[in-house]
């Protein structure tokens, strides 16, 4: 489930950056995602996985590894 949870986020920061290849921990601002396309992302991870991240936790999600952790963290309670 794991790495099916980090494959599904690394397409959909993909899908909205239009980048192919997304490194775990290379920092979006680096990747030149600017802060409207991290609220797209923000919007599609939490559509897709029926969650919300409160807006005072967004400037933590700063690489795929924290949407990861972040999304892990608020899935774990509903399995």
């Amino acid at each position: 489930m794991a790495d099916e949870l980090k494959e599904r986020l690394r397409e959909i920061i993909a899908d909205v950056s239009e980048i192919d290849d997304i490194p775990d921990d290379a920092l979006f601002k680096d990747l030149g995602i600017d802060s409207m396309m991290a609220i797209e992302i923000v919007a599609d991870v939490e559509r897709t996985f029926k969650l919300s991240i409160p807006e005072e936790e967004l400037q933590e999600l700063t690489n795929l590894n924290a949407v990861y952790e972040k999304v892990k963290a608020k899935l774990a309670p509903q399995q």
